[in-house]
């Protein structure tokens, strides 16, 4: 009984006392219908989360089919989405509802 109650602490411990894997955070900004930055450095290898803040009044859907990943994000409103881990490389993400103007890139090195 003693050793499996001093075993389950020494897992507690262990597990406790692992470092956790964080991922990046980034900020897209929508703005007047464009994306900014228009060219986003993230490195290559890593879970990365965007937020993706809208400062339209009109909704805006981020898309990117390089990223796989398409999300409607109301007008004054944010949203978040994960991507990664990226190998190195180019990905292009765009408005869809303003394709001319809201348009960027990833870049994964």
């Amino acid at each position: 009984m003693y050793l499996r109650s001093l075993s389950a602490v020494l897992v507690t411990c262990v597990l406790n006392a692992a470092p956790a894997v964080a991922e990046e955070a980034y900020l897209i900004v929508i703005r007047e219908h464009r994306m900014n930055p228009a060219e986003l450095q993230v490195p290559a290898g890593q879970k990365i989360k965007l937020t993706v803040d809208n400062q339209d009044a009109t909704p805006e859907e981020f898309e990117s089919h390089t990223l796989n990943r398409e999300k409607i994000i109301p007008g004054h409103s944010k949203a978040t989405i994960y991507i990664g881990p990226l190998k190195p490389g180019t990905y292009e993400y765009f408005g869809e509802f303003n394709q001319s103007t809201a348009q960027g890139k990833i870049i994964a090195k």
